[in-house]
């Protein structure tokens, strides 16, 4: 059995956009579906073959050799990418606190702002300011939701580290990927193969091994207080797990500029208000000198590297396939960790390491990228653009 393509969603009408474009129009509309026969599929896997030994060996061989196309490629580049940003920013935030420095708030803030300042101008040079408020006006209220969801789920996860243990943060945080999962078939409805989701078992085995290095290492902290943290904890996984999913459905659908640009600015004002409100007296207190400021740059730099690739792996393989990625950035902690904090080297990281890779080739095993979703990006009917290009990101 192959996976199927996405069914239509069926939320599309409150949070999708149903286009029809003037005649005159449809030579500026560029339509990423493929026209194929109903009975060619391009997308299935070549067949195994359990009629002998050597034709089952064949068979799987070229399995293999099929999985490794430039959008596969390009999916499993991207998700290290990814799991590479999220190690520096847990990096540079430690650093942050070792310096007398510990506003969570504040910090992502910073990001915010550098996504409502690089992408929301190029959202008005494609729309035009009048476009711009009406896209606002008519859709600003989705994003509202996104970035609100995105703020409070970065804020309940930092808090959580305050007050839980290390090991509890790493499992709950996997929560993630079951939300992620439920909120796409939500709003998509795929069939997942059943590979998929053994390929997740097998990343989460690899979660688990490098927990397991943690733990032996001596890396954990006692918890302050464990039922709060944990709690934190599991509301943060469940926000990022929805926030992962609603915004692979929005680049699914609209230019990502518009989704990253919405998402820095709704972020930036309800950020924003938050860090005055909660840490205000704080910012007096908190070291500001060079080494932190540098450090913050560095936080910022990471987490936009984030912000934009993510999207553009939504739309390559999924936000599923994000979430598992990340599983790896434990063990690119522990290269930072060598040089930084002196960490021990255990040997079980690097079979830990290899099970998580294992998993995220497992996951395309029968089902390909191709396969995980619509990929037809417009801008809103309603909105004239004024500049035209042929170029999609995450269009492989």
């Amino acid at each position: 059995m192959t996976a199927t393509a996405f069914a239509e969603p069926s939320l599309a009408p409150a949070f999708g956009r149903s286009v029809s474009l003037p005649d005159d129009d449809k030579k500026d509309f560029i339509d990423e579906t493929v026209d194929v026969p109903a009975d060619v599929d391009i997308n299935t896997r070549p067949p195994i073959d359990y009629s002998s030994v050597g034709a089952f060996r064949r068979s799987v061989w070229s399995r293999f050799v099929s999985l490794w196309t430039k959008r596969f490629i390009l999916s499993l580049l991207a998700g290290q990418v990814v799991s590479l940003c999220i190690t520096c920013t847990n990096v540079t935030t430690t650093e942050l606190v070792n310096r007398n420095w510990s506003l969570p708030t504040t910090q992502t803030f910073f990001l915010y702002f550098s996504l409502f300042v690089i992408y929301t101008p190029y959202t008005i040079y494609q729309y035009g300011f009048k476009g711009w408020g009406k896209m606002i006006l008519r859709d600003g209220w989705k994003y509202f939701i996104l970035a609100a969801c995105d703020v409070e789920g970065n804020f309940l996860v930092v808090k959580a580290y305050e007050y839980t243990t290390l090991l509890s943060c790493m499992l709950l945080d996997a929560w993630a990927i079951p939300v992620c999962i439920f909120f796409c078939w939500v709003y998509m409805r795929p069939r997942y193969h059943a590979t998929q989701l053994i390929g997740i078992v097998v990343c989460i085995g690899g979660l688990g091994m490098l927990v397991a290095s943690d733990e032996i290492t001596d890396k954990d902290w006692p918890a302050l207080s464990r039922a709060k943290g944990d709690v934190f904890m599991l509301v943060g996984a469940t926000l990022y797990g929805f926030t992962n999913a609603t915004e692979e459905f929005f680049v699914r659908r609209s230019p990502l500029y518009e989704v990253v640009g919405q998402l820095g600015m709704w972020g930036t004002l309800i950020n924003g208000i938050q860090a005055a409100g909660l840490e205000h007296k704080d910012m007096t207190t908190a070291s500001w000198n060079g080494a932190t400021i540098g450090l913050l740059v560095a936080y910022t730099a990471a987490m936009f590297i984030l912000y934009t690739v993510a999207p553009i792996l939504y739309r390559m393989a999924s936000s599923a396939y994000y979430n598992i990625s990340l599983l790896t950035s434990d063990f690119y902690g522990l290269l930072f960790g060598l040089f930084l904090f002196h960490y021990s080297v255990y040997w079980l990281y690097f079979i830990a390491f290899a099970v998580v890779i294992v998993g995220l080739i497992i996951y395309f095993w029968s089902a390909t990228p191709e396969e995980q979703g619509k990929l037809n990006p417009q801008s809103p009917e309603y909105i004239e653009r004024r500049h035209h290009s042929d170029r999609i990101a995450g269009q492989v």
